[in-house]
């Protein structure tokens, strides 16, 4: 499933979690995760906009 952890680990990380964050917080926490994670891969996946880099084309100072 996730590399090298198996069932029983997760059942073992699950309950830790359970204990402290409590079965009313691990929605929403499950949540946020899910909200940032989305929004890095967006950041990642979205083309790069740099107007006016250097070497981007001509070059304003020159006269041709």
């Amino acid at each position: 499933m996730f590399g090298s952890i198996g069932m029983p680990e997760l059942m073992v990380i699950l309950v830790i979690a359970m204990i402290i964050f409590g079965p009313g917080k691990l929605p929403e926490l499950g949540s946020m995760i899910g909200k940032a994670l989305r929004d890095f891969r967006k950041a990642v996946d979205a083309p790069e906009k740099k107007v006016g880099t250097p070497g981007s084309g001509k070059s304003e100072g020159k006269k041709e």
